[in-house]
């Protein structure tokens, strides 16, 4: 069976007049972070009629003019099997000689030979109905299908198929034979299912309405087709909203909360479509104090996004990516665990910096290549520990992954899907020391790094220490109630002794002891 996450899962909405921000927290941490920018096009799961620009043998692909800036990629092998009845199809409904979108009585054609060649099936200035798979990123202009889908809640949709297929994440062959048998008994003809995960346990009157409601989404897409002018969009994905609640929302939600009252309005009508139950956790934000601020996920971005990312004591990762990979760096900083021998302690470190890496990839939304140089450990044991520790973190991550077990060199590779571009957030400010233009660290980045610098001072068995730090850093570390420092004494019961100094620059700080030695 299917393992049931029984942490809570917040849901905060902070909309404004150009974006819709959506953070999702699990237990008070962030672990995913979305943006619907109203500018945003080519979505993935957008479906446009465009048109073939040119086709490339050598590649044994089309490069198809959808209104991009860069033409799309449209490869033979993602042309589907049966091209030939979808452009057959799609002919008839442009020019109106097919007025029933149903597929019920249509005739099917031969399948395309699967290693075929592109100029066999495609021509240039040949319309063709497509569907995004991978947003543009950098240079690259959008990947394109010509196999469509159309997602909801519970199934997937797939015209001019007859297969029906069950989520692999559902282990219960059982349930597996009764939702495959279930939605044979409903599928209209002429389309294919895929059951997804969610569906597990559902009965048949929440499959079928799911699947009425996107049969229901293809007609509508048909009797667009007749008047589109192309390139043009003939079916959006879905707003940002219902796209991210149908993807990630289940039974362990205990909270949505929403900023603005007419998005209010609009998630609770959607979630009281998909699980009405949970009607009741869509509430209203009224506080004056801005929804992020109030809990803590400025915070929490600032601190997540850099290209340093500290953990527990010390403990951090350095992430850093050029155009074919990411590489990730794995560091214990001052951490030192009291009775622990030097491959225990990077045992553990491993395992924590391995939460955190899945954590990273779901919350950057980062794809491609991932390289992740782990603390070395001598013992297979440990190295396979920490192999199947990091595969258990990344269970939950909805993107397609594979991990690789540790290399030789004591590496970690892991390839994700990469639909979109990956979320980037700027974390570094103006220098505000001087005027030459740099930029450094944002402040809640160096309290958080001080409060590990003196984790492990502490840990060390330092009990006198002497922080100096520019003024103004200074006097945001004593400010409110509690401040700073003040939690920093509830937490390690030591005072920590704060020295202003002017001719320290912004983000400069020293430890000293006592004596006035650094330490």
């Amino acid at each position: 069976m299917q393992k049931i996450d029984k942490m809570n899962k917040e849901l905060l909405i902070r909309s404004s007049s150009n974006n819709v921000d959506f953070a999702l927290l699990k237990d008070g941490k962030l672990i995913e972070f979305h943006k619907d920018n109203d500018n945003t096009k080519f979505l993935v799961g957008d479906i446009y009629l465009a048109k073939i620009r040119k086709t490339m043998p050598a590649l044994n692909a089309a490069f198809v003019n959808v209104g991009y800036k860069k033409d799309a990629f449209l490869h033979y092998h993602d042309l589907g099997p049966k091209i030939n009845t979808f452009q057959n199809f799609i002919k008839g409904v442009s020019s109106e000689k097919i007025k029933n979108a149903s597929l019920k009585n249509y005739k099917f054609e031969d399948e395309i030979d699967k290693n075929g060649a592109i100029g066999d099936v495609l021509s240039p200035n040949q319309s063709v109905l497509i569907q995004i798979v991978k947003e543009p990123i950098s240079t690259k202009g959008p990947r394109v299908t010509s196999e469509l889908s159309i997602a909801g809640r519970f199934l997937v949709l797939v015209p001019f198929s007859t297969r029906i297929s069950v989520s692999q994440k559902i282990e219960d062959s059982k349930e597996k034979d009764r939702l495959k048998r279930l939605v044979k008994s409903i599928a209209p003809k002429g389309f294919g299912v895929i059951v997804r995960t969610v569906a597990q346990g559902k009965k048949v009157a929440e499959l079928d309405k799911d699947l009425q409601n996107l049969y229901a989404r293809w007609i509508a897409m048909c009797k667009k087709i007749k008047n589109v002018n192309i390139p043009g969009k003939v079916m959006d994905e879905m707003n940002i909203s219902s796209k991210i609640l149908r993807d990630i929302f289940d039974e362990s939600f205990t909270s949505i909360l929403v900023d603005d009252e007419a998005l209010h309005i609009q998630i609770k009508d959607y979630v009281q479509k998909i699980a009405p139950k949970k009607e009741s956790i869509v509430k209203l934000y009224k506080s004056k104090i801005p929804i992020f601020e109030k809990f803590g996920i400025e915070r929490q971005i600032k601190t997540s996004f850099g290209k340093n990312v500290s953990m527990t004591k010390g403990s951090y990762l350095v992430i850093e990516h050029t155009e074919a990979l990411h590489v990730i760096d794995v560091n214990s900083g001052n951490r030192r665990s009291l009775g622990k021998n030097q491959e225990e302690s990077a045992l553990e470190v491993n395992l924590i910096a391995a939460s955190e890496i899945a954590r990273q990839l779901r919350l950057r939304d980062m794809g491609g290549i991932i390289v992740v140089d782990f603390i070395d450990q001598n013992k297979a044991e440990n190295r396979k520990k920490l192999f199947n520790h990091l595969k258990s973190e990344m269970q939950e991550d909805r993107a397609k992954h594979k991990i690789l077990p540790p290399s030789k060199f004591g590496l970690i590779q892991i390839t994700r899907q990469r639909v979109k571009p990956e979320m980037n957030i700027k974390t570094r400010e103006e220098n505000p020391s001087n005027n030459s233009g740099n930029e450094v660290e944002a402040p809640i980045v160096l309290i958080n790094k001080i409060s590990e610098d003196i984790e492990g001072l502490i840990n060390k068995g330092r009990n006198n220490i002497y922080l100096n730090i520019h003024p103004f850093i200074a006097a945001y570390l004593e400010k409110g109630y509690p401040s700073v420092r003040l939690n920093w004494y509830f937490k390690h019961k030591i005072w920590i002794k704060i020295v202003a100094r002017d001719a320290y620059k912004y983000l400069e700080y020293r430890f000293l002891d006592e004596n006035g030695k650094t330490i």
